[in-house]
C-alpha cells in the first residue's frame, strides 16, 4: 500500500460511461477518494458502494470525488452503479494496472483487498485505508480525512 504523504501515481482510465479520466485533470479542483475493491454485487463491496453513495453528499461538500475501481468488466460497473443508483464512476481495471500502480496487493492471490485513498487536490496522498471485513470503516475515515484537508486549509 502507499504511504500517505506520498504523490498519488497520475493515471489515465476510462470511466464506466466510457468518458476519459486522468488524475492530474483534478489537481488544483478536487480531492479525489479512490477506492478499490474486490467484486461487482457482492455482499461487502454492495455494502461499502451503497455507504460511500449514501454519504456522497456530504463527501462532495468537502470537496472531493469518489471513483471505484475494481477488475470487473464496464458492463458489469454500469450494472453495478444503475441498480444500485451510485453517483459516482467506476473504473474497469481488468489488466490489475491501477491495483499495481497504487500497491494494492492481497495477502492471497484469490482475495483482492479492499484499499481506499484520498488524495488531495495537490495530487498527495493524505490518507490510505485497508478494512478487508470491516467495510463500513471505509467512509468515516474517508471523512474524517476530509475535515483534516479543510482544517488544514483554513
Amino acid at each position: 500500500m502507499l504511504k500517505p504523504g506520498t504523490p498519488a501515481p497520475d493515471f489515465t482510465a476510462t470511466l464506466d460511461d466510457g468518458t476519459p479520466f486522468r488524475l492530474s485533470d483534478e489537481r488544483g479542483k478536487r480531492h479525489v477518494v479512490l477506492y478499490f475493491y474486490p467484486k461487482d454485487f457482492t455482499p461487502g463491496c454492495t455494502a461499502q458502494a451503497c455507504s460511500f453513495r449514501d454519504n456522497y453528499d456530504a463527501i462532495r461538500a468537502k470537496g472531493a470525488v469518489v471513483i471505484g475501481v475494481s477488475a470487473d468488466d464496464a458492463d458489469s460497473h454500469v450494472r453495478f452503479r444503475e441498480r444500485h443508483e451510485l453517483p459516482f464512476p467506476l473504473i474497469a481495471d481488468t489488466d490489475g494496472r491501477l491495483r499495481d500502480l497504487y500497491d494494492v496487493k492481497g495477502w492471497l492471490p484469490f482475495l483482492p483487498p479492499r484499499v481506499t485513498y484520498v488524495i488531495d487536490k495537490e495530487g498527495i496522498i493524505r490518507a490510505a485505508l485497508r478494512h478487508d471485513l470491516r467495510v463500513g470503516a471505509h467512509v468515516p475515515e474517508v471523512l474524517e480525512a476530509l475535515e483534516r484537508l479543510e482544517a488544514a486549509a483554513r
